[in-house]
């Protein structure tokens, strides 16, 4: 074993050390604020006189009836084998002898460190293997993977999903957790980095790490890997680093470069499990009471687990301790701040509650509800004036706080202002250059409700999108960015300026911005019916092919646009169905240009770090890091396929070799067999010469080499043929059927089938597609 990974494992050890100090000192933290509200209720309970309360209870103290394995509680259901008692499913195996820690059982041969138990949270931590490798062995020359899971299936546990986290580490892997729980569950994430130097330790943020959250009630999974580099076309890293994911509990792991490196099998960590009582809810099982019913306790009550599976207890108001045993809920002495609870003398405790009492010579009950004692000591008369001369200084100091928060809100406004281009866009409005309007924050805060979760309408790689309302009553499009580079502001407002000058029915119209905030805010034109993404993939009606060839027309037209029409080339560099919004017209809406870039006038491509989305990404910028405008055409390639297919880019479930689409559209149209999987209703609607002439066009534009792929333009053109030819082959069909001919939309252009005969989308016999 190396020096590395020796280190490795030896870190690991020492992240390891979980117990009750870890949780005291987290509890005194949380302790150790006090709102002014609590400052102000205690200084009246030291102007008091003492209170004749009863004993008060720790809640600590409660567990020290539990057995210990080391110093580790264990407190029923749980149980240590042989020494006690337990619940199937609840026990633990302990020496208590020197380097054999608890162990928590899985059945009869499977074994794992406990780190603690948590009572009141359900839940335990122990040391658990849930992780997968995929290795290339430099030797050989092959792909030698691993895996190892717990299958918590017929145990009481489940995979905690608010505590732990699904972690990737490696510089070329797409990670994928699949699982068994209440509900199948695929998901995963993406990390990948170009060289080890674009790794940096404590980020895990889809370069060299990646993170994602681990499904509700998840019992059993299975984790593997694909390629990026295999996936795109390009060479495998033959480095002989490993990748690896695992399920781990986020509060312990920390990304290190390190984590690269280490390639030993047997890291293990920490993982959080919660557990629960049986697989009926508290309602099912209060209905008929079985004799196993947890809740012994008088003084206990259910409450369904968080995880969708099974049920836990908790001691009633005013009670701690084990619910699980009888007599394990005491009372608790509720006396601690008699001011807070309106009890104007003395609290008395009693069971389960207290009472409050007045003082001698003074009428009234003086209970939590009641109307308080009527006779006021002296005492008590200049405690309460010293009270409201102290009240009126903290509200004066209040009102003083506040006036400083104010001035220091304004200065932090005009400073992101500043430092986001402010005074170079309002040149340019003044200059009548720039058709953007400026927002203040104010604006967007009150019309999105102070961003409100429930205002969401999408979330991105670049930002969040959120539904606003004008105070003219208008509808928008909020993007509120996840960060901007300080160093291209300047080139960030001339995008500003170029979108907003941007007049095209296909392109979503930039309204204006709002500089005032850390990251800028862009004000978009509302569009209100979904994305394309979502009409295709998860509309239960299927979209007809009329509609479908009108929006590539369109969005087709709106890049052209971009490309050449427009004051300089954009390239949007994220063309994917998920960023073509459609109006209630079903009309195309090219959006989201936060990847975008301008060609200067002298350039004809850029090199910039690769962006995109997986599975429309071309090739060849993610290979070179040279953008062009052929890159959206690949793109753009994609979403045509998807159109003609109705499947998407990445299909996780499919064998490797058939995951990415754009792959295994090229093969089926080698092979002759694409209308084999082409809807029948597509097929009748468009007409095989049709199909195969928009599969052809779309092959072209998924060339490997960007030059050998047509121009935007010239997919337009030939786009609008196909159009003609749909038209009348739909005339046809109606002919057939004996109805009137009818002009199911307007293509742009004239000219008839003939006209467009040696087009290239015509160039084959529709019969290559094969039947």
């Amino acid at each position: 074993m190396s020096s590395l990974t020796r280190s490795s494992k030896l870190r690991s050890r020492r992240h390891l050390v979980y117990g009750r100090e870890r949780e005291e000192r987290m509890r005194e933290t949380r302790r150790g604020s006090m709102s002014p509200l609590a400052f102000v209720a205690l200084l009246q309970l030291l102007s008091l006189p003492p209170l004749a309360s009863g004993n008060r209870l720790n809640p600590s103290v409660l567990q020290k009836n539990s057995p210990h394995c080391y110093d580790i509680p264990v407190p029923f259901p749980f149980g240590i084998n042989g020494t006690g008692t337990f619940r199937p499913g609840f026990e633990i195996t302990c020496s208590n002898t020197q380097g054999n820690p608890a162990m928590l059982s899985f059945g009869a041969n499977l074994q794992f460190q406990l780190l603690n138990i948590s009572l009141e949270g359900g839940y335990v931590r122990i040391v658990g293997r849930a992780i997968t490798w995929f290795c290339y062995n430099t030797t050989t020359g092959e792909d030698v993977p691993f895996s190892l899971a717990i299958d918590l299936k017929g145990t009481p546990f489940t995979y905690s999903d608010t505590m732990n986290k699904f972690t990737a580490i490696g510089c070329d892997a797409m990670a994928m957790i699949q699982g068994s729980g209440p509900h199948n569950y695929t998901g995963g994430c993406v990390s990948f980095c170009a060289t080890r130097d674009s790794v940096i330790s404590g980020s895990c943020s889809s370069v060299g790490c990646c993170q994602a959250s681990v499904p509700r009630g998840l019992k059993s999974l299975k984790l593997n890997f694909s390629s990026i580099r295999t996936m795109t076309g390009s060479k495998k890293d033959t480095s002989g680093a490993c990748s690896k994911a695992f399920i781990v509990d986020k509060d312990w792991f920390k990304f290190s470069t390190e984590d690269l490196e280490a390639n030993d099998n047997d890291d293990n960590r920490p993982v959080v499990l919660e557990w629960s009582i049986g697989n009926q809810t508290c309602e099912e099982v209060q209905r008929r009471k079985p004799p196993d019913y947890a809740c012994v306790d008088e003084h206990s009550r259910c409450y369904n687990s968080g995880n969708g599976i099974g049920y836990r207890c908790n001691c009633s108001q005013g009670y701690a301790g084990n619910p699980y045993v009888s007599g394990g809920c005491r009372d608790i002495d509720e006396c601690i701040d008699p001011r807070m609870n309106n009890c104007v003398w003395r609290c008395i405790n009693k069971e389960g509650d207290f009472d409050c009492i007045c003082p001698p010579g003074s009428s009234g009950d003086g209970r939590k509800q009641g109307s308080g004692c009527r006779k006021v000591a002296l005492l008590e008369i200049g405690l309460g004036l010293g009270l409201a001369l102290l009240v009126m200084l903290l509200l004066v100091g209040v009102c003083a706080y506040w006036g400083v928060k104010r001035r220091k809100t304004r200065k932090l406004k005009q400073k992101y202002f500043l430092q986001n281009g402010g005074l170079l866009l309002q040149q340019q409005i003044s200059s009548r250059q720039a058709a953007a309007r400026i927002f203040s924050s104010e604006e967007l805060e009150s019309a999105t409700e102070n961003f409100n979760e429930t205002r969401v309408l999408g979330h991105g790689g670049y930002g969040t999108v959120y539904r606003g309302v004008l105070s003219d009553g208008r509808v928008v499009a909020i993007k509120k960015s996840k960060l901007v580079d300080q160093s291209q502001i300047e080139q960030f407002i001339n995008e500003v300026v170029i979108l907003s000058q941007v007049n095209h029915k296909n392109v979503v119209k930039l309204l204006g911005c709002c500089l005032e905030t850390q990251v800028p805010l862009l004000v978009y034109e509302y569009i209100s019916n979904g994305t394309l993404s979502h009409h295709v993939h998860g509309s239960r009606v299927p979209m007809s092919w009329e509609n479908r060839l009108r929006i590539a027309v369109e969005t087709a037209g709106a890049l052209a646009y971009l490309h050449s029409a427009s004051a300089k080339p954009i390239i949007h560099r994220d063309v994917k169905s998920a960023n073509i919004l459609l109006d209630e017209d079903y009309t195309a809406k090219v959006s989201d240009f936060g990847a975008s870039r301008l060609i200067p006038y002298d350039q004809t491509h850029l090199t910039t770090l690769v962006q995109g989305t997986l599975g429309y990404l071309d090739p060849e910028y993610f290979r070179t890091s040279i953008l062009t405008e052929k890159s959206d055409v690949y793109s753009f390639g994609v979403v045509l396929m998807e159109l003609l297919m109705r499947e998407k880019p990445i299909s996780p479930g499919r064998p490797e070799e058939e995951r990415n689409l754009a792959f295994r559209f090229v093969t089926l149209l080698e092979e002759k067999r694409l209308l084999s999987v082409v809807d029948r209703r597509t097929v009748e609607e468009a007409g095989e010469r049709q199909l195969h002439a928009a599969a052809q066009l779309a092959r072209r534009c998924l060339n490997l080499r960007g030059e050998d792929r047509p121009t935007m333009k010239e997919v337009t053109v030939e786009l609008n043929a196909l159009g003609r030819l749909l038209m009348q082959h739909s005339a046809r069909e109606r002919r057939k059927k004996g109805r009137s001919l009818g002009v199911p939309w307007e293509f742009s252009g004239g000219g008839t089938e003939e006209e467009y005969g040696s087009s290239a989308v015509f160039s084959e016999s529709s019969s290559f597609m094969g039947r």
